[in-house]
């Protein structure tokens, strides 16, 4: 099949530009085959990555029609689908019937300055993965005894965080960095986790404290799921950092900051109410409850512009699911419970006997 390959190309000093090039192609050729091709065939300058047999290397990411991948991964036949399946209208499936060839756009990855073509500069995502300390930490492993042994169990809560293979589609793609460049990244808070998990590291409350500072750690990430939909080996950064925000939840109460309370105080409302009183909700998390004299004056202005467009209600209403809402809670709190103590009496050595 023949197919048109639409690459964004870009020099540091240049604007950039759209160049096209068309190939015959198998529906199974992969994308970086493509690239490949176009550089042996028709343009020497063109400038990807790729570090081929090396297993999966994650090196060849880009953005193919607009989603962070793998160029080897992904193959012609199977993009092309995936593009018709999301065009949103019938006029816009006419217009691709119509089209002579079908298209393919390939672009460097997002949140990273461009060096040149589709190869970017990779500093900051390095930089972020070096903040979190991502090695256990050697501060009890003074001359060991014996080795650092884990049992089958404690080495399953690493397999998920260990198939990151560090490719970048995640932090090309996250919401939260592009608008706050202190946010770690979702590939760094993934790794992040890999180390709370890891029965070897000595330093889990420290790590957790340097993970909860405001937005730059877990409290940065929007839950907007694009790095789980996106990362090539299934590590999905989104349910890390959900775990991590739960260790810390279980160590921290209301008042330690306001984020905390946010989260704490979501949870009290809807297990009481099945939805969010709102009158509530920001009384007990900007105003903490009547303690923050300055939340409750910032509060002041949107609660007045509320009653005089009648906007505030006087009542609120449970919603008719809110008992069982609450029993779900419950009966998973009491799990979650249940299992941390199974674990604990598992960890716990047996008396020896006089």
């Amino acid at each position: 099949m023949q197919v048109l390959f639409k690459v964004i190309r870009q020099d540091q000093t240049a604007a950039p530009r759209v160049e096209t090039f068309t190939l015959d192609v198998d529906p199974g050729s992969t994308i970086l085959d493509c690239l490949n091709r176009i550089k042996w065939e028709q343009d020497g300058t063109l400038a990807y990555r790729k570090n081929c047999r090396n297993t999966i290397c994650g090196s060849c990411s880009i953005r193919i029609n607009g989603r962070s991948a793998l160029a080897c991964k992904e193959n012609v036949g199977s993009e092309l689908a995936r593009v018709q399946q999301s065009l949103p209208s019938q006029a816009d499936e006419t217009a691709q019937h119509n089209a002579e060839i079908p298209t393919i756009t390939l672009a460097p990855m997002g949140n990273m300055p461009v060096i040149k073509d589709l190869v970017v500069d990779m500093q900051s995502f390095w930089s972020n993965l070096k903040a979190i300390d991502p090695y256990v930490s050697t501060a009890a492993r003074q001359i060991p005894e014996r080795e650092f042994l884990q049992t089958p169990e404690e080495r399953a809560k690493l397999n998920q965080t260990g198939n990151c293979i560090l490719c970048g589609a995640c932090y090309s793609e996250c919401n939260a960095y592009e608008v706050n460049p202190n946010f770690v990244g979702p590939h760094a808070l993934a790794k992040a986790y890999r180390m709370v998990a890891d029965s070897r590291d000595d330093q889990t409350e420290a790590r957790l404290e340097k993970y909860n500072q405001g937005t730059d750690g877990v409290w940065g990430c929007t839950r907007c799921y694009f790095c789980n939909s996106v990362c090539p080996m299934e590590v999905a950064p989104l349910d890390q950092i959900s775990k991590i925000k739960g260790e810390i939840l279980d160590r921290k109460g209301a008042q330690s900051s306001r984020i905390i309370r946010h989260r704490k105080t979501l949870i009290e409302l809807v297990k009481q109410g099945g939805w969010i009183d709102e009158r509530l909700f920001g009384l007990k998390v900007v105003g903490n409850s009547f303690r923050d004299l300055k939340g409750l004056a910032s509060l002041s202005p949107l609660g007045l512009r509320m009653i005089v467009k009648g906007k505030f209600p006087l009542g609120f209403e449970p919603s008719e699911g809110a008992s069982t809402v609450r029993s779900l809670i419950e009966s998973v709190q009491v799990l979650e419970a249940s299992q941390v103590q199974l674990e604990t009496l598992a960890e716990t050595p047996e008396p020896v006997g006089g």
